[in-house]
């Protein structure tokens, strides 16, 4: 972006609020927020994502940045009374990475910023501390040197450990100021070794290179694929947040900690988080030491604890929801470092949107926003059997919920690895750091056995819906030997683990799973009642009401027998959008529809028409009983034509053999001609749909007519069947009006036979570009329009779906090509906009014609936005993501009304 020479690049804390977000980063404006409400924040300012932006577009800070800094840094140095850097009482700040959406351990953060050679022992003089203040510079020299300078982080950590050992200790609090002082110096050596120069004795320079390394995190291979995976945009850039320190290793009277609300993995009230005496903010989140419950602060340091939950309750009144504190106690000085609205669980996704409609915070439209289709389809997946026999290894702390059984892996090159050969694997850690990002979305569970509910493993699981158990601590684990150990029991890579992130318990070997409570719950199976065995269900329920209450869009479901379709309407489908006719003659018709395909004469043709007519109107007669009263689209004929001949090598090599036997069969050689005949290169693209109808005659005349008597049957055993017959792949109206003339005549012959008169409508899938662009000509002879999807992806992009997903869509979701495949959510700026063009035209013409569509996207939460924007009538999708489609059709609703009530 250009830069405005009237552009303001730097915010005071007092100057911002969390309506900033944009600007100032969630972490700036929250810290803003923090300040206005009066709440003990350390003085600070923060640097804009503009600033940022400009600076990776151009590769250097705006121009009038370091005089607006220098402004800042002057008016922090007045308030605090201190200069940065200076030698007998320095000013050291913290610079703290703070993007608009949260991106949790993503990007970079350097403290104790004006620490030097000189200053370090003003530090010292100042705080009475010696130890403190050589732990500071330590501190300092490893997190520069790794985050700016890009020295490799296990270094620093190996010359820790060294020191440990040599003291014979096994906590870095008990390495004293003479051996902090000697790792200071092994550390500025590391620094000048590997990154070629010395560790800048300028707290200025120190500032300046790390605000640059904050914004160059911003594209940090680790921070794009956290993006990808969240759906966050990648031009929003990085805030800076440049912070007076305060100081959690001053001893046991100090400490750092991170609080919740309420409890981020199960939505309960209650005193939630973790606390470390005597250190630094990044010693909880990183895992290093175990933390100990928060609520054990009120023995440690109760004037402290009694502040800490009174401004968690101000904070939560405030933002009305959970939050996710950082805080440090300097010397029993309570100061707040930071606070966002906190990552959840699904289950407490749902449990804390009504816990805060009953208390009056919120009404139930926002508490629809607060939950999310993702949300749901997680609680939809099973868990474990609790009457299954177990082995039992250990249990940690239940981080993150779900059932997740894998092979044992512990590094994430190898789970990453083994997972793209189809292999469930759990990535098993001491702790997690960022650079384990790629193996953390590649597994079905992780397994620490260090940290707690505030790390970065239990953070970023809960953020990705992955089950995760954490601070399992009785778990040895090896990286270096890749195995585990508890007690005599060895766990070598490779084997079968199952980790249970409600509980926190940790098996050896593969534990049964059952289905999930909400899914009986949509079945019919269980009661939303109020006591807490089906606390979830009943929050669930409640929400599910009320989107259902709201919601435009109906939802109706794929399905192609009656067994889905009843499954479907206990679900909530209000109907069928898409019954795949082909589907019926898989199996022993398959057979059947190849001698339809493959006759010589109209008489062969006939007599397999008249021995499918029967099976088909069966098929429709069971269907239309399990939907009477709600509507059924029902698809003829599409498939690809290669679906029901024969494998064309395969019979070549028969007939090959055979001739060399000189015992050739005659049929086989009068199949293998047929079936050259028909061979296609690109069968998705050949005969098929209403292709096949027209060169095969009597073929749909058939299908129409077992449609019309088991409808009549339906209609004259007194119910109410409401069907509607949809043409496949059409791409010009007068292939449409070729098909319904036939298909009219069809339907008059039957009600004459039958004494009924039947209301069938007959309509088209729009999944070829041509028949969108040309939806004003179809609509005249289609009483409704359903978008393929599916196929309108395929035919756009010019993409095989069979293929492309598995030969390169990784790479273009890797290098951002895609933000996610556009066959899962459907691509709004190509695909989208023939959606809408078509639904525009289709209705010029025929203003009440019905739109819907029967595509994967139809359950996709995104697409289901979408689709209710373009102003559809209903979506169609598989039975089991008929739930989300109904939340998500709800929030897109009560999105859209309080978009007009702004």
């Amino acid at each position: 972006m250009s830069e405005n020479k009237d552009q303001k690049f730097v915010y005071d804390f007092t100057e911002g609020n969390r309506d900033l977000k944009d600007l100032l980063g969630g972490k700036g404006a929250n810290l803003a927020e923090m300040t206005n409400l009066g709440l003990p924040v350390p003085p600070g300012f923060t640097i804009t994502t503009e600033a940022c932006k400009v600076y990776l577009e151009s590769g250097s800070a705006p121009a009038a940045l370091r005089d607006e800094v220098s402004a800042h840094l002057a008016a922090l140095e007045s308030k605090m009374g201190k200069k940065l850097g200076q030698s007998d009482d320095p000013l050291l700040v913290s610079v703290r990475s703070g993007a608009k959406f949260s991106m949790p351990g993503m990007m970079d953060t350097v403290l104790n910023i004006g620490l030097s050679d000189e200053s370090v022992t003003g530090l010292a003089s100042q705080a009475g501390d010696e130890r403190f203040a050589w732990d500071s510079y330590r501190r300092l020299i490893q997190m520069f040197g790794k985050t700016v300078l890009g020295v490799e982080g296990e270094l620093f950590e190996d010359a820790l450990d060294e020191a440990k050992a040599a003291k014979k200790v096994t906590v870095d609090t008990d390495l004293d100021a003479a051996d902090l002082k000697k790792l200071v110096k092994v550390f500025k050596k590391i620094v000048s070794k590997e990154a070629g120069r010395e560790f800048p004795q300028d707290a200025r320079e120190q500032m300046d290179l790390a605000v640059e390394a904050v914004f160059n995190s911003w594209n940090t291979d680790r921070a794009k694929l956290y993006r990808r995976q969240e759906r966050i945009p990648s031009d929003l850039g990085t805030a800076v947040n440049i912070c007076s320190m305060v100081f959690g290793n001053l001893g046991p009277d100090s400490g750092t900690g991170v609080a919740f609300t309420r409890d981020p993995a199960s939505g309960h009230a209650g005193v939630y988080g973790d606390y470390l005496q005597n250190a630094q903010g990044e010693d909880v989140v990183a895992g290093i030491r175990n933390t100990v419950p928060l609520a054990d602060l009120e023995a440690i340091d109760k004037a402290s604890y009694d502040q800490l939950m009174t401004i968690m309750t101000t904070l939560e009144t405030h933002y009305k929801d959970l939050c996710d504190i950082e805080f440090t106690i300097e010397r029993g000085q309570l100061w707040m470092l930071q606070t966002r609205v906190g990552k959840r669980t699904a289950g407490a996704a749902f449990r804390i949107a009504t816990q805060l409609v009953d208390q009056g915070l919120i009404d139930e439209a926002e508490a629809l926003q607060r939950v999310s289709g993702h949300q749901l389809a997680q609680l939809m997946f099973p868990r474990f059997d609790e009457g299954a026999k177990t082995a039992l290894l250990g249990r940690g702390i239940a981080a993150s919920p779900g059932a997740a059984v894998g092979k044992a892996v512990f590094d994430s090159y190898t789970a990453v690895k083994w997972s793209r050969s189809g292999e469930k694997v759990i990535l098993i850690r001491r702790e997690t750091n960022p650079d384990d990002l790629d193996g953390m979305i590649a597994s079905e569970g992780i397994l620490t056995s260090r940290g707690g509910k505030t790390s970065h493993a239990a953070v970023v699981a809960r953020g990705m819906g992955k089950t995760c158990v954490c601070g399992a601590e009785e778990l040895d684990v090896d990286t270096k030997r890749r195995r585990m150990t508890v007690g005599d029991t060895v766990i070598e890579e490779g084997d079968v683990v199952s980790i249970d992130g409600s509980t926190g318990k940790v098996y050896l070997g593969e534990v049964p799973v059952v289905p999930s409570p909400v899914v009986e719950y949509f079945e019919g199976r269980m009661h939303a009642g109020a006591d807490d065995a089906d606390e979830l269900v009943a929050a669930v329920h409640r929400i599910m009401a009320y989107a259902d209450r709201v919601r435009r869009l109906r939802v109706r479901a794929n399905a192609d027998n009656a067994e889905d379709a009843l499954r479907a309407r206990r679900f909530g489908a209000q109907g069928i959008g898409l019954c795949r006719t082909e589907h019926m003659f898989l199996g022993e018709r398959r057979e059947m529809v190849e001698r339809l395909i493959l006759a010589d004469t109209d008489g062969e043709r006939d007599e397999a028409l008249r021995a499918l007519l029967p099976l088909q109107k069966k098929d429709f007669t069971e269907l239309f009983e399990a939907m009477d009263g709600l509507p059924v689209t029902v698809r003829l004929l599409d498939p690809p034509l290669h679906e029901f001949l024969p494998d064309i090598t395969e019979l070549s090599v028969r007939v090959a053999l055979a001739e060399s036997r000189k015992d050739a069969n005659e049929n086989d050689l009068r199949l293998l001609q047929a079936v050259h005949k028909l061979h296609e290169q690109n069968p998705m693209l050949g005969l098929r749909g209403v292709r096949l109808g027209l060169v095969i005659p009597g073929l749909f005349a058939m299908q129409v007519r077992a449609i019309a008597e088991a409808a009549a049957e339906r209609k004259n055993a007194k119910g109410d069947p409401r069907v509607e017959i949809m043409i496949p792949l059409v791409g010009t109206v007068q292939e449409l009006e070729i098909v319904r003339e036939e298909a009219d005549a069809v339907i008059a012959e039957v009600e004459a036979a039958t004494g009924t008169t039947l209301k069938l409508s007959i309509g088209t899938m729009i999944e070829l570009p041509r028949a969108a662009l040309t939806a004003d000509q179809i609509a005249e002879a289609a009483q409704f329009f359903s978008f393929g999807t599916n196929d309108l992806t395929q035919t756009v992009w010019g993409f095989s779906r069979d293929d492309v997903e598995a030969s390169f869509f990784t790479a273009y979701l890797e290098k951002g090509i895609f933000g996610v495949s556009p066959f899962e959510t459907i691509d709004k700026d190509g695909v989208g906009s023939l959606v809408r063009h078509a639904a525009k035209l289709g209705r010029a013409t025929r203003p009440d014609l019905k739109l819907g569509v029967c595509g994967e996207h139809g359950g996709d939460p995104e697409s289901v936005h979408f689709f209710h924007e373009v102003g559809l009538d209903y979506v169609s999708c598989s039975p089991f993501r008929i739930p989300v489609a109904r939340l998500e059709a709800g929030r897109a609703a009560a999105e859209a009304k309080g978009s007009d009530s702004r």
